[in-house]
């Protein structure tokens, strides 16, 4: 990754432009972010026809067992009001089979709900896999541009909104909209005039439900915003906790904290404020409604108007509750559809993103020499490699050498900030390239560059004489291996971080690898010496001990050409001494780029290129440059001192 100074400017502006499609803007389409949802589910079109037939039951369970009210009253509890003996035979029948009707509509909602669950979560992991795929085929830029905790909010906070959106809100909705139908129709069926009363109130709920959505939403679309925010900056105090002991920066982070803090506050206050308000509204309208209705129903009965009797009345009003328990629990669950819709648009958005450019045909190949020279490709790793050209015919190939060159290379992190200054310079098989400079020089956008991290703006690269942009980039990068200052270890053994480098290394050379680096003394002195775990990025080491270990795994990789990025600057000097045998034999045979402070670990270097503001203002051996009396002499005698 870029430096200090080099990637400092391009931080700034790439946040600020990044943040289009990101946490905080206002999502434009969310019909579409819908439909797209709803796409994820499509391959459980069966399950979907099982959910609506099971649905369907048991609504008509609800609504058929409701309307039996009212034959019931009228035919079976009326007749015996007054009676000294009444038979209760019939109304028992009755009763039974009213019972049987809601078990069934009550099985059939436990069925449905069961599939639902199936969906749901099957789609939640076939989103999570998409993400994280997609995470892998992601430029480098994207990472510099995006904090850790703002990514990992996509997986944990967006994802877990969507799962409640799956598994209970839409369910919900497509369960309260045929229960609506059904009762409306029911209703109709029973009095068209006391069903005018129901719509009258169901368009002042629409209208509420609507003025307090539009609030609501914008907040909601904020406070997603916002947790991202605090997620990513809680990630980085976590990581950098030491760093901020060091320089009593406690008051300060608080500070910060308490500022982010306050912005999701205001946001989920805001939010949750008008989605709460939903709830007790439309629940006190529809005690305005079944009142208004009792009380014009009631009169009705009492006045012999046709087709209203106390059966009627008594269905009626069941339905009455039964329409606005639905609408009731739509408006709800209101609040979770925004925050799911919100959070999907950020999940699809980071799904949309552009992948890596990858345009690159020649790949790698393991050869090995035939007696008359030619290369011929095997399964086996031989220890010689080859590029693959598959355009031609027949199939050429170039015998991997590491010869590595830049052709008046031009690049920025942005468009009007250059890093590299048409700058060329070139690696022949088995050289040592150290480069020093200052700070943003560009030591680093130059390695960044061959590994395609990065694809240059002028110029080109050429490895063996093939333009970098022809090879494809897991190739390349598998040509490469880098040891970089900042070491990152894994969750497993010591010998599960070592073999990264090669998956399919015995234990025999991983044991090799870490000899070479000098890692196998302390490994050995570790409490299970090889099986000791390591945890929390290596916390259990000390920092030097960590490199020593990405030196192995380097080694373990055994590649042609090797990447050096400060990679023994957390190493003592005596350390240092005793591994440079190990590191001489590691760059045997290879092109090896160094970037290093310590200028006693250029010494040996067959080239040393000193670069300043991008460009190249020195190059030659460490006799040659201190005989030149230059800034490398200057460096070297501590007349100048690298910043």
């Amino acid at each position: 990754m870029p430096k200090a100074n080099e990637k400092n400017q391009y931080m700034g502006a790439g946040r600020a432009g990044g943040r289009k499609g990101r946490p905080g803007a206002k999502p434009q389409h969310a019909g579409r972010t819908l439909k797209r949802i709803l796409s994820y589910m499509g391959k459980y079109k069966i399950h979907f026809i099982f959910v609506l037939v099971f649905m369907l039951i048991s609504t008509g369970a609800s609504v058929a067992g409701t309307y039996f009210l009212k034959p019931i009253i009228n035919d079976y509890i009326v007749p015996l009001i007054g009676r000294q003996a009444p038979d209760l035979s019939g109304l028992s029948g009755m009763l039974i089979l009213l019972a049987v009707i809601y078990a069934t509509g009550a099985l059939s909602g436990f069925v449905y709900q069961r599939i639902v669950i199936i969906i749901s979560t099957n789609t939640l992991d076939r989103v999570r896999r998409e993400l994280f795929s997609k995470m892998q085929t992601l430029p480098i830029r994207y990472f510099d541009t995006h904090t850790h905790g703002e990514l990992m909010s996509r997986y944990t906070n967006d994802v877990d909104t969507l799962r409640q959106f799956l598994s209970q809100s839409l369910v919900q909705f497509v369960s309260s909209t045929v229960s609506v139908v059904s009762v409306f129709v029911m209703m109709l069926v029973l009095s068209p005039a006391l069903t005018g009363i129901t719509v009258f109130m169901l368009l002042i709920m629409l209208f509420i439900i609507n003025r307090l959505g539009r609030k609501s939403k914008a907040f909601f679309i904020k406070q997603q915003s916002a947790l991202g925010a605090a997620n990513g900056y809680i990630e980085e105090m976590i990581e950098g906790q030491k760093v901020v002991k060091v320089f009593s920066h406690e008051e300060v982070s608080k500070a910060e904290f308490s500022r982010l803090n306050d912005e999701l506050f205001t946001s989920a206050k805001g939010a949750n404020t008008f989605a709460s308000m939903l709830m007790p509204i439309m629940g006190n309208l529809s005690y305005v409604q079944y009142a208004l209705t009792a009380m014009v129903g009631g009169m009705m009965a009492v006045g012999g108007v046709a087709g209203m009797d106390i059966g009627t009345l008594a269905s009626f009003l069941q339905y009455t509750r039964s329409f606005s328990m639905p609408i009731t629990q739509v408006s709800q669950q209101f609040n979770f559809v925004l925050q799911a819709l919100a959070g999907a648009e950020r999940i699809f958005t980071m799904i949309d993103e552009p992948e890596e450019n990858d345009e690159g045909t020649i790949t790698l190949a393991h050869v090995q020499k035939a007696q008359d020279g030619t290369l011929v490709e095997t399964d086996k790793r031989t220890g010689i490699w080859a590029w693959k050209d598959n355009s031609k015919s027949p199939v050429e190939y170039v015998e991997l050498k590491g010869d590595v060159r830049f052709e008046n290379v031009t690049f920025g992190y942005e468009e009007d900030k250059t890093v590299l200054k048409n700058l060329s310079l070139y690696a022949k098989p088995g050289q040592k390239i150290a480069f020093v400079g200052s700070t943003g020089a560009g030591k680093t956008t130059i390695t960044n560059l061959i590994n395609r991290f990065y694809d240059v703006q002028e110029g080109r690269i050429l490895y063996d004489g093939i333009d970098v942009q022809q090879i494809k980039k897991h190739d390349l990068r598998r040509s490469l291996s880098m040891v970089l200052q900042d070491t990152h270890l894994f969750t497993g053994t010591v010998s599960d971080n070592i073999r990264y480098g090669n998956l399919k290394a015995t234990d025999e050379k991983i044991r090799h690898a870490a000899k070479l680096a000098n890692a196998d003394s302390f490994i050995r002195h570790l409490p299970d010496g090889y099986d000791t775990m390591i945890t929390g990025d290596g916390a259990n080491l000390s920092q030097g001990q960590r490199q020593l270990l990405a030196i192995a795994r380097a080694a373990l990789a055994d590649p042609p050409v090797l990447i050096l990025d400060e990679a023994t600057s957390s190493i003592d000097t005596r350390t240092e001494l005793l591994i440079e045998k190990g590191m001489d034999q590691l760059m045997m045979g290879r092109t090896v780029f160094v970037i290093a402070h310590r200028l006693s670990t250029v010494r040996n270097a067959k080239a040393i290129i000193v670069l300043e503001n991008g460009e190249i203002i020195e190059r030659g051996n460490h006799e040659a440059l201190v005989e030149e009396k230059g800034k490398y002499y200057q460096l070297y005698t501590g007349a100048f001192e690298l910043s």
